[in-house]
């Protein structure tokens, strides 16, 4: 399990997802007994449903991302043979979740965004690359921001610090930017 949290570090996770992945995988396997390599579908729809007991849809639909997203590392490790989590499992979210630009899309915002002064461009880039909100971006301070481990602390929703991620070509067109 560690080695997985440390492979989620190295591809920048955000640090709230990997401490969530942990406890919620710490919880499983104190409880699950079946050595992983033993586990079977059943067994783990059963330990599933004890945690899941009265819990809500998106709830239940990030406990079973956290462990699919274990066991997909583990079958690429080549500590199991095959996956035990089954896609019916995944409760049906009741609310639509936000609307993601498709691959043609977010190319086209990118070659839009190379005829953009480098101030529009870093931000377009930006917002691209970390995920942020618009007011997360707006509220942000030069000092927030880290370039060379290309992160930044940004204030999100709740007034809650969150640390985000950018990538390394929106660290050079702000590196740029920040010059000028």
């Amino acid at each position: 399990m560690n080695e997985y949290l440390l492979g989620l570090k190295l591809e920048n996770k955000a640090e709230r997802t990997i401490r969530t992945y942990r406890w919620f995988l710490e919880r499983f396997f104190s409880i699950c007994t079946v050595p992983l390599s033993l586990l079977t579908a059943d067994e783990v729809r059963e330990y599933l449903n004890h945690f899941t007991k009265g819990k809500k849809e998106r709830t239940v639909d990030a406990y079973l991302s956290a462990l699919s997203s274990f066991l997909q590392f583990c079958l690429a490790e080549e500590y199991i043979e095959k996956i035990v989590i089954k896609k019916r499992w995944r409760p049906k979210i009741p609310q639509s979740l936000p609307k993601y630009l498709n691959e043609l899309e977010f190319v086209r915002v990118k070659i839009a965004a190379e005829n953009m002064n480098l101030r529009d461009r870093s931000l377009i880039l930006f917002l691209l690359s970390s995920g942020c909100r618009s007011s997360e971006v707006s509220n942000l301070a030069i000092r927030d921001v880290n370039l060379e481990n290309r992160c930044a602390d940004v204030l999100g929703k709740g007034n809650r610090e969150r640390k985000v991620h950018f990538s390394e070509e929106c660290a050079v067109i702000l590196s740029e930017y920040l010059k000028t």
